[in-house]
């Protein structure tokens, strides 16, 4: 990564910051970009000040997004890498949450990644890559995260795609797919459904981890954890057995979400 520049989304905390961190180790210089400028600049001094740039913005105001990219090869003379990290999620019943509440989540988990690839692709080198964080809900929809399974699974689709279109450009585009991973977007552990506990918890660094695996490799998608992945095109494939396999773990999710509470309490 030495002399790349990267521009990442989400950067303020969680797998975002830890990709930040990753890629400077890594030599590259990185454009850090979320909402808040004082946890930005704060990520900035954990990465590193003399590597980063911070760029507050909210991705959802697509408008400006749009300009983000010649920005940063503004300030930094090119752009190598983009990491579409920045994440919203409203759980529950579909009627429990506003129409604006779920358009939301789409525009920040699926428009937002668009807007910001369409913009970047033209000014991306030769050699670069776009990598997008979806997720396992995008593989196999997930029950009370409707909105959510969907922008990520659109997500999955949409980066499959220009994967083909830009090959030409020399950038490859990749799709990164965690499960659950301990970070704070949790938000309420209480309200996020069982089914998401039954598979293993991975940390904001094992998928900082698989991303730069992304950047270096080009491989289409990494699920992480790789089985869980293999469970969820098992279960896209035959709903039948997923239904059959639902109630199991969704009992062993629980099991794990209050085990998991537990820790917490104690930390």
């Amino acid at each position: 990564m030495d002399g790349k520049i990267a521009l990442v989304t989400g950067a303020s905390s969680g797998i975002g910051l830890a990709t930040a961190r990753r890629l400077a180790v890594s030599g590259a210089r990185i454009a850090l970009v979320a909402r808040g400028r004082e946890r930005l600049e704060a990520a900035a001094a954990q990465v590193g000040s003399e590597r980063t740039a911070v760029f507050p913005l909210d991705v959802k105001n697509l408008a400006e997004l749009e300009t983000l990219p010649q920005r940063v090869v503004d300030r930094f003379g090119g752009l190598d890498i983009v990491v579409n990290d920045v994440g919203l999620n409203h759980r529950g019943p579909m009627l429990g949450n506003s129409a604006a509440e779920l358009v939301d989540v789409i525009t920040t988990n699926l428009s937002a990644p668009i807007a910001l690839s369409r913009a970047a692709a033209p000014l991306i080198r030769s050699g670069g890559s776009i990598v997008n964080v979806a997720s396992l809900a995008g593989m196999v929809p997930v029950h009370h995260e409707a909105a959510y399974s969907a922008s990520k699974a659109g997500l999955r689709a949409f980066s499959r795609v220009i994967r083909e279109e830009l090959r030409e450009r020399g950038i490859t585009v990749s799709i990164v797919s965690p499960g659950p991973v301990d970070t704070p977007f949790f938000g309420d552990v209480e309200g996020v459904p069982s089914l998401v506990f039954s598979q293993p918890m991975s940390s904001a660094d094992k998928i900082a981890e698989a991303i730069l695996r992304a950047i270096r490799d080009g491989d289409e998608e990494i699920a992480v954890p790789w089985f869980s992945g293999k469970l969820c095109t098992l279960g896209y494939l035959s709903s039948g057995l997923l239904k059959a396999l639902r109630p199991a773990m969704e009992r062993r999710g629980e099991k794990n979400k209050r085990a998991y509470l537990a820790r917490k309490a104690t930390m």
